[in-house]
């Protein structure tokens, strides 16, 4: 049997569209359950810490410079979510018992409309500073002496 091609063209985007929406809802979990599987398993990860880079204070941006000086001073702080707790979730900063042990700060992007995706990361201890220039995916311990 010959079906004309404008209804061949409509009954194949109908079964596209149904494929796509009744085998998308599927395939759409799948992922969700393996982002899942992959925070748990970053968390059983013991992080070392030569697993986290160091950066020298002079090879930072100059906008991580002030940001530096405004956590030293205790602010104000350009944004409402700076010193804020961060928690670590990607588990690439060791962990802490403490749920509030890092705290983050926005490193100003020029030109970005957003905060962007630098910051810096504090731990409770003395010169504890972490630099990301990726939003949390990789960090570099500022080394201030150099």
């Amino acid at each position: 049997m010959n079906f004309p091609p404008q209804i061949t063209r409509i009954g194949a985007a109908g079964a596209l569209a149904a494929a796509l929406l009744f085998g998308g809802t599927a395939v759409a979990a799948a992922p969700a359950v393996a982002a899942t599987a992959h925070v748990t398993t970053t968390h059983a990860i013991a992080v070392d810490a030569s697993d986290i880079g160091n950066i020298c204070y002079s090879r930072l941006p100059s906008e991580a410079h002030d940001t530096l000086s405004l956590i030293d001073q205790g602010g104000p702080f350009p944004f409402p979510k700076d010193g804020t707790v961060f928690t670590n979730v990607e588990g690439v900063l060791p962990p802490q018992s403490a749920a509030d042990y890092y705290h983050e700060y926005t490193v100003i992007t020029p030109g970005a409309p957003t905060r962007g995706a630098r910051r810096i990361v504090t731990g409770e201890q003395s010169q504890e500073d972490y630099y990301t220039a990726d939003h949390y995916r990789t960090f570099n311990l500022i080394d201030r002496t150099c």
